[in-house]
């Protein structure tokens, strides 16, 4: 096989890396795994992070990247156990004491509104570690409310006022959707995925990150690859979302698919390109070289595919 090296070298990563690999490219959902991952590595790491009161950094949001917020998301994307208690306790304590008149989590400004965009990454992982689903109503109810007519969401929609959806919004919304869905829960679900389908469909109209009047580049930063990606847009994380979704290959990911094989080395790895600025809590990995989170996401997405080049 072509990558064989390239799994060995991936399987000597973090204990998370290594559950992933066995998950989604060796097809063996290794429980064991997975609970090693509270106890080694960044997982442990990032619970050691932990203050009494059961929070992280100073408050929900701030600082970034090692507030509440950024923290349960990544670890999220670790695949901790979902019934971490340290986990569960926090996102809780979130749905008890951050709610907004409006339905959403952390209000914010004069006016108390639920910022869009941080209201789905939280659905994403508040879904993920299995909150009561009572609690999330009217989370869903926030969002689903904000739905624009193009089919996508901007953190604008409630707030400065937008007349076109976000790629970073959308995406994030649609990734707390998915995560729900997936969790069984059932309110509004039908409603859940007509939205989704509908943001998904705006994505493929921009061919994941061209425009869709002129065919030109949105935005370069969509192209570079970073991890953890925490609020923003790339293709790659676009990519691995259609993938975990279970989307049928479209002729609109072209553009983007073949980006990401430009973007290979000789050795078959991909590079960690960029790093979004603010304090961390410690470094996953190292800008410029090779990235064992990046490589194992583009190869899922390149075998879900069935991408041989």
């Amino acid at each position: 096989m072509k990558y064989d090296k390239v799994i060995d070298w991936l399987l000597e990563g973090d204990i998370s890396i290594q559950y992933q690999v066995h998950r989604d490219m060796l097809h063996y959902d290794n429980p064991r795994l997975r609970d090693r991952i509270a106890t080694e590595g960044w997982g442990a790491l990032f619970l050691s992070k932990k203050h009494e009161g059961d929070f992280w950094g100073k408050r929900f949001y701030e600082p970034k990247w090692i507030s509440t917020h950024y923290t349960v998301l990544d670890l999220k994307n670790l695949c901790i156990s979902p019934e971490c208690p340290d986990i569960k306790s926090a996102v809780a304590k979130v749905l008890t004491n951050l709610k907004s008149p409006d339905g959403g989590i952390f209000p914010i400004g004069s006016a108390k509104k639920s910022d869009v965009c941080v209201n789905g990454m939280f659905l994403n992982y508040a879904s993920y570690f299995r909150m009561n689903e009572n609690e999330l109503k009217s989370i869903i109810d926030f969002l689903l409310s904000e739905r624009m007519a193009d089919g996508g969401f901007n953190c604008n929609s409630n707030g400065k006022g937008a007349v076109h959806s976000s790629v970073h919004t959308t995406l994030s919304v649609i990734e707390g959707f998915l995560e729900y869905a997936q969790n069984s829960y059932t309110y509004r679900l039908k409603e859940i995925q007509n939205a989704e389908c509908e943001s998904r469909e705006f994505l493929l109209q921009h061919r994941l990150f061209k425009s869709d009047h002129t065919g030109e580049i949105i935005n370069r930063k969509f192209l570079m690859l970073s991890y953890p990606s925490r609020w923003r847009y790339d293709i790659l994380r676009a990519l691995d979302y259609f993938r975990c979704a279970g989307v049928s290959y479209d002729t609109r990911m072209d553009d983007a698919i073949q980006v990401l094989l430009k973007k290979r080395s000789a050795d078959n790895r991909w590079p960690l390109q960029a790093k979004h600025h603010g304090q961390t809590h410690f470094e996953m990995e190292e800008q410029g070289i090779p990235s064992r989170w990046n490589t194992l996401r583009v190869l899922r997405v390149l075998r879900y595919y069935g991408i041989n080049s």
